[in-house]
């Protein structure tokens, strides 16, 4: 799944974002119903994962099963969809399906979480959101493209989508209506989070001092300060054993053992990440480990160190 493009709305651009990659032609002309119809049997086939009885499509949409059943015949003479015989058959979409309503085919997707008034909504995804109010400076308002039951959805729910694939975007707002012929939600945009795409390198702090294990914290604690540093790395003989922070100094003052070794405080077993990995896993990491610092390395050695200040620093560049 590829998202098509993410500009900065901050920056009054047209933003626009497609889950998945740039739209391709509608290869036929669909009646209104024949979409609903192949909308809702792609729906329920995600979620099922088997052949689709015409009753179960008929319930989605609020149509009769026999009105299903008869335009199933047109769709099987376009190669749109399979009818699967036997007690447990039914229908199957084709792969010309996917290309007839713009989308990708479910073996190149990623799906997108979808949640509604905190609750996860299970076989939704998102195929395409669409921002066309970016200017105003008290609003912003969008269309979702949802791959699943939209009538589960109402006016005044609140709505979560995202992480998206590529970007990591996460937008939440208020459902504003819905269009029910085209599957898309209109909505009132009230949070929307995307990490800038840069390498981690960029946003770290590169790390030239190592001092030995057998150093003060006294020692460690100005060097730091002389060094405008907020860590060094704790190690000898070119192997990197650990981390020294602030926050570890911070400890050994409180406890009145500034004499110790550093070694006695260091931080061992933290996380480290590539210096050429995106920002967004960084902030991830952060967020299972706990811990202050991250340990950047190139190549699988050690070459400076992430802290929260760090990503905010960066972030308010914007």
């Amino acid at each position: 799944m590829v998202e098509k493009s993410v500009q900065c709305a901050s920056r009054d651009q047209q933003l626009y974002i497609a889950v998945n990659r740039e739209r391709r032609p509608i290869m036929m002309d669909l009646t209104q119903v024949q979409k609903e119809i192949l909308t809702a049997l792609i729906s329920i086939q995600r979620q099922k994962g088997r052949a689709i009885k015409a009753e179960e499509i008929a319930s989605m949409i609020d149509r009769n099963p026999g009105t299903i059943r008869n335009q199933m015949q047109s769709l099987k003479a376009l190669h749109l969809v399979d009818g699967v015989p036997g007690p447990k058959g039914g229908y199957r979409t084709t792969a010309a399906a996917y290309e007839a309503l713009s989308l990708d085919s479910p073996d190149v997707v990623v799906d997108v979480p979808v949640v509604r008034n905190g609750s996860v909504v299970e076989g939704a995804t998102v195929n395409e959101i669409t921002f066309y109010t970016v200017m105003r400076p008290d609003q912003c308002n969008g269309l979702i493209h949802i791959i699943g039951n939209l009538k589960e959805f109402n006016a005044d729910d609140i709505i979560e989508v995202g992480p998206t694939p590529v970007n990591k975007t996460y937008i939440k707002g208020l459902i504003a209506g819905r269009d029910d012929t085209s599957n898309r939600v209109i909505v009132d945009i009230k949070e929307m989070i995307s990490p800038p795409k840069v390498p981690i390198r960029d946003m770290g702090q590169p790390v030239e001092i190592t001092l030995s294990p057998e150093t003060s914290v006294q020692e460690a604690s100005r060097t730091l300060v002389d060094a405008d540093l907020d860590a060094a790395f704790v190690g000898y003989d070119g192997e990197v054993k650990g981390l020294i922070n602030l926050k570890a100094i911070s400890k050994a003052a409180a406890e009145g053992k500034m004499e110790l070794p550093v070694k006695a405080f260091m931080i061992e077993d933290g996380p480290t990440i590539e210096s050429d990995r995106p920002a967004y896993e960084a902030i991830n990491a952060f967020n299972k480990s706990g811990h202050p610092e991250i340990l950047i390395t190139e190549s699988g050695l050690p070459w400076g160190v992430l802290t929260p200040r760090d990503v905010i620093r960066y972030l308010s560049c914007f």
